[in-house]
């Protein structure tokens, strides 16, 4: 087994792996003490050559292993390619290019949603993974060979599942289907981590727009902090008391100090005076500047709640049909989005997805087509006859 500890060293190894169509890549890191992933090893094979790369080795620059992520002549090969990605992009400012991720392809191939590396590797390389080395500390040096071997063989796998996905979508005709989703996938703006968009990560049901202008300035306020002490969000403020406080909206030292969800006493600290500054940014935002509440289905109209249930009944059909995972077609956002508006600027509503399933949601939604069934099984048919709308659907 060949681990790679200096410069010199990758750099051979870069120049025999820029000769290949195509390499497999992994990584494995640690995230539970720092707020950005600290890189501990890095997997990579070709068709000739496999190693493995120690990033913590204190006589080794990666520039030219990030060369070959950026070279265009050679397909970059992950499974679940996302993490991994994001990594690379924080240590070298750089998005690699070309990438095929292969649990997007194994669902676009029908796999399933989300299918794992073991479950994939099993199906289409007849090979099992040995799991005791999944818990190990990648930051201890030094790793026994079996840990080694374990962390290897995530990439030297990697190769027959890819030629095998490879395959199949040539045989279906579906690769301009994952050609569109490695663009969002390579894309930088996949990768901005604007302190602003922090909200999102939240599951939460506000009820004002004010509540949401609060909430939008605490994630962005927990964001910089975290990415500024490298530290895990949580230990600056917990979800739960991040969402309680911008539902409660204190705008004083004694009505934070309160909150049950914060340490006794926390509205007299730095973090507290903190806290009330967002709170005040956030009720002095603009309504009009801000998105529509999060979890808005319930707002719906009674008519086009049951558009969106109906049109979900359809995404299932036509997933199973397919052969498709259904979270690959649309989400619930998108259903609820096209249920409310024809033009909704949604994924569904673009592409592949659209020629699939949009065009039907629509056809579903204006009475153009049908669920019915035929020998037991549920199908979408065209209408028998005009859709006519009732006096209260016109109003």
């Amino acid at each position: 087994m060949e681990v790679i500890t200096t410069t010199s060293a990758l750099k051979a190894l870069v120049k025999e792996l820029a000769r290949e169509a195509y390499v497999t890549v992994d990584t494995e890191f640690m995230r539970e003490q720092t707020f950005w992933p600290d890189l501990c090893l890095i997997q990579i094979a070709g068709g000739n050559h496999q190693a493995i790369i120690d990033p913590k080795a204190p006589d080794i620059d990666l520039k030219p292993f990030h060369a070959l992520m950026t070279n265009e002549n050679v397909l970059k090969v992950f499974h679940a390619a996302r993490q991994d990605i994001e990594i690379f992009v924080h240590l070298s400012g750089r998005v690699p290019h070309p990438v095929f991720d292969t649990q997007i392809a194994a669902m676009v191939c029908g796999f399933g949603d989300q299918v794992s590396y073991e479950s994939i590797v099993r199906q289409l390389a007849r090979a099992q993974i040995d799991k005791s080395s999944r818990f190990t500390d990648w930051s201890r040096r030094p790793l026994t060979e079996k840990q080694l071997n374990y962390a290897l063989s995530d990439v030297t796998h990697l190769r027959t599942v890819y030629e095998k996905l490879k395959e199949e979508l040539d045989k279906t005709g579906r690769e301009p289907w994952l050609a569109q989703e490695m663009e969002v996938l390579t894309s930088p703006k996949t990768y901005n981590m604007a302190p602003e968009d922090a909200w999102k990560r939240l599951k939460t049901r506000l009820r004002s727009k004010k509540q949401l202008g609060v909430l939008i300035a605490l994630a962005a306020w927990r964001e910089r902090e975290a990415q500024e002490k490298n530290v895990p969000r949580q230990r600056i403020i917990k979800d739960d008391a991040l969402i309680e406080v911008a539902t409660q909206m204190p705008q004083t030292r004694e009505a934070l100090n309160a909150s049950r969800a914060l340490p006794r006493g926390f509205g007299n600290s730095r973090a507290g005076e903190a806290i009330l500054v967002a709170v005040k940014d956030g009720l002095e935002t603009d309504a009009k500047l801000l998105p529509p509440l999060p979890g808005g289905h319930e707002k719906m109209p009674e008519s086009t709640q049951a558009a969106a249930e109906i049109l979900k009944l359809a995404l299932k059909i036509v997933a199973e049909r397919e052969g498709l995972a259904p979270r690959l077609l649309a989400s619930a956002s998108d259903i609820d989005a096209v249920a409310q508006d024809d033009e909704a600027d949604v994924p569904l509503m673009n592409g592949w997805r659209r020629q699939m399933f949009g065009a039907i949601a629509l056809d579903l939604k204006h009475g153009r087509a049908v669920i019915g069934f035929r020998d037991g099984r549920a199908e979408i048919m065209p209408s028998a006859a005009p859709f006519k709308p009732t006096a209260a659907a016109a109003e």
